[in-house]
């Protein structure tokens, strides 16, 4: 990332992570209330993280998801984005996680509808599912007694996802 203080809460293509997210005010604007104590300090960076980080993670677009997984330390700090960025973004189809739990939930089967009107169900594979990308192992339509691995799926396609 960049360290002039004029790129702060932006990824590095310039998008910003939200409106508010950058704490250079702008010109002629006033300053923010600066933490008086390292309490303060780090109950502002968990609101920020909860009011801000996270809520853009949620609806963020896959492009951009990639972008801020580069820079998530300096973003987020010494955290795993898959405990929290993709876990986050994944949160946006509450049937796909479980909450407290990092990555996509494989313990219960799901119907997987994609923008593009196929549907699939199965059970979604935590460890092939990175990089915001799903992984099914999905019920073979020919034999439903029978489960393969599906291609993986953007963030992006998936429209809706429900437990079954």
């Amino acid at each position: 990332m960049s360290s002039d203080p004029a790129d702060a809460g932006r990824i590095s293509d310039g998008s910003a992570l939200a409106p508010s997210s950058s704490p250079v005010p702008a010109e002629g604007a006033a300053s923010p209330a600066r933490p008086g104590s390292f309490l303060e300090l780090a109950a502002s960076r968990r609101e920020w993280i909860e009011q801000v980080l996270r809520p853009w993670c949620i609806q963020a677009p896959h492009r951009e998801l990639k972008l801020a997984a580069l820079e998530w330390q300096d973003i987020a700090g010494k955290v795993d984005p898959d405990s929290t960025l993709w876990t986050w973004a994944w949160s946006r189809f509450p049937a796909l996680v479980h909450e407290g739990m990092p990555g996509v939930n494989e313990t219960a089967e799901v119907r997987v509808t994609f923008r593009d009107g196929t549907v699939l169900e199965g059970y979604p594979d935590a460890r092939e599912s990175t990089g915001g990308r799903l992984v099914l192992l999905a019920r073979s339509e020919a034999d439903p007694g029978t489960y393969a691995l599906a291609e993986p799926k953007s963030i992006d396609e998936i429209a809706s996802a429900e437990r079954i």
